[in-house]
């Protein structure tokens, strides 16, 4: 099914208020809809603009391949000549004018879509984080609905103290992604699992980490604060125009026990690392504002050779990306 068509299939699919193919009564709304929905009560309504991960920047470069990856995964992305690949930086909350050094900015996101030698394209969507605050779409809706609820007049313990006591990682997540001196001096993770097959189909379960060649550079939230409002946004479209920016693109892999089912569980720094090539950034798009309003990237966006794990939020993040790239075309 071709790219835009099955776009245009997702999008009618919440229209049609189907849920795990069962037909929802109109006053009802989805999960992820009901996520978006709180997501606007947090940061606002902001027309044009992603409910999360509002502000940010768009650049291109591409992606070489290495020799390892053929080895591990059959995917045409690792096969062939280096491919091109449009990427956007952003900062969390939906709030488009969020300052880049704000502790609230974190964790910073990396979106990348590659563009395929036969004309497909393949998405990626890793952010700061070590691991994620919670493992569900439910728990992440109730989470945001918790904060929106606790106030400086609410009750104690508030909805947000009640969560973090049942949701032990979503109290302490959040302190593993820090402020960068750039975007591209920052290590990103792909929370969630995804399952590499090779030629033979054997399967591997693996999470995604992009290292900065150049090293991580973290600043301490004084000297964060100190920082200009979107110095993260203008620096890596001015560095990239100056010097490519690269990162080693790693997989992480799973070994028997290890959670795929689970992104508040991250596995042992002890796990295996495979290379599979590196992205090379090269220059800022033209007009940045007006070129992420039309992209949407799919986690499960995938070629032939890469699949999605059993990991639930997978598909509850398609979901919710869905609704908000609907209501910013209206």
């Amino acid at each position: 099914m071709p790219r835009s068509t099955l776009r245009l299939a997702l999008l009618s699919g919440f229209a049609l208020a189907l849920v795990a193919g069962t037909p929802v009564r109109a006053q009802e709304t989805s999960t992820a809809e009901q996520t978006v929905d709180v997501m606007n009560k947090l940061w606002g309504k902001n027309p044009g603009f992603r409910a999360n991960h509002a502000k940010g920047v768009v650049v291109e470069g591409s992606f070489t391949p290495s020799k390892e990856a053929a080895a591990i995964s059959k995917a045409s992305l690792f096969a062939g000549p280096a491919v091109p690949v449009t990427v956007r930086f952003s900062d969390a909350t939906g709030l488009p004018l969020i300052q880049d050094g704000s502790a609230k900015a974190n964790p910073h996101g990396m979106a990348l879509k590659f563009k395929l030698a036969d004309g497909s394209e393949m998405d990626v969507v890793v952010n700061a984080l070590k691991y994620f605050p919670v493992a569900t779409g439910e728990e992440f809706r109730d989470l945001l609905k918790a904060v929106s609820e606790s106030g400086p007049d609410a009750a104690k313990p508030t909805p947000v103290e009640k969560f973090l006591a049942a949701h032990p990682a979503a109290g302490t997540a959040g302190a593993t992604a820090k402020t960068p001196s750039s975007l591209a001096r920052q290590v990103y993770n792909g929370v969630n699992a995804f399952v590499l097959v090779d030629k033979d189909g054997k399967r591997q379960a693996f999470r995604y980490r992009f290292v900065p060649v150049a090293g991580e550079d973290l600043l301490s939230p004084d000297e964060a604060a100190k920082q200009g409002d979107s110095y993260l946004m203008q620096e890596i479209a001015t560095r990239v125009g100056k010097e490519p920016v690269s990162f080693k693109v790693l997989a992480q892999l799973a070994e028997a026990g290890d959670a795929t089912n689970d992104a508040t569980k991250p596995w042992p720094d002890s796990r295996k690392t495979v290379d599979l090539g590196t992205l090379t950034l090269t220059k800022a798009v033209p007009d940045s504002k007006e070129a992420e309003k039309a992209l949407l990237f799919m986690p499960n966006a995938l070629t032939d050779g890469i699949e999605v794990s059993d990991d639930p939020l997978i598909d509850a993040r398609v979901q919710a990306y869905a609704v908000s790239f609907s209501r910013r075309q209206q």
